[in-house]
């Protein structure tokens, strides 16, 4: 029985061939690959007569001129004038002579004294002569215990102590701007403060001879017998 060739044994036949065929094809497509990029660096590359188009002739550096510096003008002349005296001339002579017996008094210069300017609105802290209370010290803390009237809730509540009092003694000796320092109570300050503000006229307070506004500072105590 006579066997038969299939396609696929055909085939298998004619590799050597069809290899050798795309390796013609191969290399035809290399070869052309190669001269196309052969020629684009033909036309891309420049030549050396096309160098001169970027070279530029740089302008020659100057400089500007300097222009001398013109003299100043000169000083006028000032002529002296001088008078020539003969040799029998009689020369007068100017310095002042001081007997022996002459009394000079030692004069001791004293400089003036700066006074301060008192502004009228100013409040000042300490003063030459500070205010006083009528009557001094003593009369005034009388007046404090005798006028005060100790608060009801405070009395209740059994509050006591001492409450700094700040004010200013106006020119004309009027109390003026109490305010509290330091508190015990809220109720004892109002007291403190309205005792204080019931004071008569104070003696004001003197600054270089002049009535200024002086602050001044009371404690007012309030103890429970």
């Amino acid at each position: 029985m006579e066997a038969k060739k299939t396609k696929k044994a055909a085939i298998e036949n004619q590799r050597g061939s069809w290899l050798l065929m795309g390796a013609v094809v191969a290399l035809a497509f290399m070869f052309v690959s190669f001269e196309w990029t052969q020629h684009d660096i033909k036309v891309a590359a420049m030549s050396s007569r096309d160098e001169s188009i970027f070279v530029s002739e740089l302008p020659p550096i100057t400089f500007p001129e300097e222009k001398p510096v013109p003299p100043p003008p000169p000083l006028p002349a000032i002529a002296e004038q001088l008078t020539i005296v003969g040799n029998d001339a009689d020369i007068v002579d100017q310095v002042t002579t001081v007997p022996e017996d002459a009394i000079v008094p030692n004069v001791v210069w004293v400089p003036p004294i700066e006074e301060k300017e008192v502004v009228e609105d100013e409040i000042c802290v300490f003063a030459e002569k500070m205010p006083q209370f009528p009557g001094g010290e003593a009369a005034m803390m009388k007046f404090l215990s005798s006028h005060i009237k100790y608060p009801t809730i405070s009395l209740e509540t059994g509050s006591q102590g001492k409450v700094i009092v700040q004010f200013v003694v106006d020119r004309d000796g009027a109390i003026t701007n109490p305010v509290v320092l330091r508190g015990a109570d809220p109720y004892l300050d109002k007291e403190a403060i309205r005792v204080v503000s019931s004071m008569p006229r104070w003696i004001p307070g003197e600054q270089n001879g002049k009535k200024v506004r002086v602050k001044y500072t009371v404690p007012v105590s309030f103890r429970l017998q």
